[in-house]
């Protein structure tokens, strides 16, 4: 089974260049312009797009993003219209990969057998569930990669050697690194300690490595780049759509050129990462 993130990070490293890999939340600030934004993060750069599920309780999350899927919810966005989003995306782009990230509780609700027909349906590539540990794999991960979905697994500063074999035993697509012990948007990256960190994980698989939480400009996601199969920027591209909004909340005329023309500048950064390191 080859998907289309197998794909990508093959003709990535042909190319010789790290992935961007951007996080939005389905729903934030509403359904509309939410799709507007997916639609315009592969024309601005991004390789891979991550999409949040809108919930209630996020463990991992910082306020930017917590406000971010309490916005969606708000706005009556759930599972079902976000996989209603990624269907729309599909109409016009059959190539750019797309993973689904939250936490398993509205995909349990939702019914797993179900959700995972529906998203292989709907266009989904790939799944990361913060909450789910390699214990849990039964519940989720094995089901999703028969159902031919990528199961994409955090990997931290506290996994250690002896962790990592468990960790990396059903995972797939890539393997997502956490820079920060910590929730996003709350410290910078070091690159030199996340290059360190992804040198000890690639002696343990062969999957591409990206990493995210703590990068917020075009030079730290290029110091990210020159070290790892790709850089992850998810709170910067939020922040800079809350900011966008009007006093009510709302998408404004600049909402969506907002995070646009982040994500161009950030891809500008990681694309030029390879030349820097050469």
């Amino acid at each position: 089974m080859t998907t289309r993130i197998d794909t990508r990070f093959a003709e990535l490293k042909k190319a010789g260049r790290s992935a961007f890999v951007t996080y939005v939340m389905a729903g934030d600030p509403d359904l509309a312009t939410s799709l507007d934004i997916v639609k315009a993060l592969p024309k601005a750069g991004a390789d891979v797009i991550e999409l949040g599920i809108p919930f209630t309780d996020p463990m991992a999350d910082g306020p930017s993003i917590q406000a971010a899927g309490l916005r969606a919810l708000k706005g009556g966005m759930t599972l079902k219209k976000t996989l209603e989003l990624v269907r729309d995306f599909r109409k016009d782009d059959n190539v750019t990969p797309l993973v689904l990230m939250g936490y398993y509780n509205p995909i349990y609700i939702y019914g797993v057998d179900k959700f995972l027909a529906d998203a292989k349906t709907a266009g989904v590539d790939g799944l990361i569930i913060v909450d789910l540990p390699p214990e849990e794999d039964d519940e989720l991960c094995i089901p999703a990669l028969k159902a031919g979905l990528n199961f994409i697994r955090l990997a931290t500063p506290t996994t250690d050697d002896k962790r990592l074999p468990a960790v990396l035993a059903n995972t797939s697509g890539f393997v997502y690194y956490v820079s920060i012990a910590g929730i996003t948007g709350a410290a910078a990256a070091d690159a030199n300690v996340v290059g360190e960190a992804v040198a000890r994980i690639k002696r343990h698989t062969k999957l591409p490595i990206c990493v995210g939480f703590g990068i917020r400009t075009p030079e730290s996601a290029r110091a990210i780049a020159e070290k790892a199969d790709g850089s992850v920027v998810g709170t910067a591209l939020v922040d800079a759509l809350k900011n966008s909004l009007d006093a009510e909340g709302r998408a404004t005329a600049k909402t969506v050129n907002a995070v646009a023309e982040l994500t161009a500048a950030l891809a500008q950064g990681v694309k030029g990462a390879k030349a820097a390191a050469e």
